[in-house]
């Protein structure tokens, strides 16, 4: 064997080690420290048995399994294999996705949130369904026949709003025409002469106003002066009011008292004075009938008939 052939069979039996040992490295890593999972989609968009599986955007594993669900064939089942440890939690949900744009699908795995249970090995992550091509299409060409429309409505307002544009113009062409701009001048120069003869009248009628608010001024701190002397007398004055009315109120209390003291007796004394009024009465009744009791003792005799 020459030189050349041992070298190269050095050379291959090196690329062999080398590519045995990536080979026993990656099945180490993807099958002795994995766990499986399964999801279910009914879009696979493309989903291949190796595609990875993200985690949170990080690779942790890769998809076994893409096939029709045997309890459901409208919806694909996809295994899949992930490090352990990689905390699936029950509000993660998978999703398509893609490593790059150059790169194929991937299987996409939210992170959930921290307060959700852990998934066990070979339990189902909840998943959402990501939008195919052809139901993006048809929806862009919905959108682009709503924008047809809308351009077509567009252009028949800009038109009406050309030809307000194009009348405006033309009334305002018309208004600052020639005859107009003269016009505006004589009212202008009316204006001046106007401001020009009145003004000695507004400058008198502003130094009148000048004095009349320097009298103001006056007579206010008058006003003031004289409020602040009557202040004092008027304070004593109510205050001397103010006991008045203490004095008189502990008279009336005063009163009351004597009053409620003195009830049975004015009781009593009104009692008198209706039994007075009852005898009262009683003698001016028979001073009525008998008005000659008053002189006589002994009533008269009957007068005799005549005969």
């Amino acid at each position: 064997m020459t030189t050349e052939a041992k070298v190269g069979a050095f050379v291959i039996s090196c690329f062999a080690v080398l590519a045995f040992t990536v080979i026993y490295l990656l099945n180490a890593q993807y099958s002795g420290g994995t766990v499986q999972y399964r999801t279910y989609l009914r879009y696979a968009g493309g989903l291949e048995p190796g595609a990875s599986v993200l985690y949170g955007g990080m690779n942790v594993g890769k998809v076994t399994t893409v096939r029709p669900w045997a309890a459901d064939p409208t919806r694909i089942e996809i295994l899949l294999e992930v490090k352990k440890g990689t905390p699936l939690n029950e509000k993660s949900v998978a999703k398509l996705g893609f490593v790059s744009v150059m790169n194929s699908a991937a299987l996409s795995i939210t992170t959930g949130t921290i307060e959700a249970k852990r998934l066990p090995p070979d339990s189902i992550v909840a998943s959402q369904e990501a939008a195919s091509l052809d139901e993006i299409a048809g929806k862009l060409a919905t959108v682009a026949d709503s924008a047809n429309t809308l351009i077509t409505q567009a252009q028949g307002e800009l038109n009406g709003i050309s030809g307000n544009v194009n009348h405006l113009l033309a009334n305002l062409d018309t208004m600052t025409g020639p005859q107009n701009q003269k016009k505006v001048q004589a009212i202008l120069d009316n204006i001046d002469r106007l401001v020009t003869d009145e003004r000695p009248k507004i400058d008198r009628l502003t130094d009148q106003l000048a004095k009349v608010s320097e009298h103001a001024d006056d007579t206010i701190q008058n006003v003031n002066g004289t409020v602040t002397d009557l202040r004092a007398p008027m304070r004593k004055d109510l205050a001397e009011l103010q006991t008045t009315l203490e004095e008189a109120n502990g008279l009336l209390q005063s009163m009351q008292v004597i009053v409620r003291a003195n009830d049975s007796k004015i009781d009593d004394t009104v009692e008198n004075l209706r039994e007075a009024t009852d005898n009262l009465d009683q003698f001016t009744n028979s001073l009525k009938q008998r008005p000659w009791s008053l002189i006589r003792t002994t009533q008269p005799g009957d007068r005799q008939v005549p005969k």
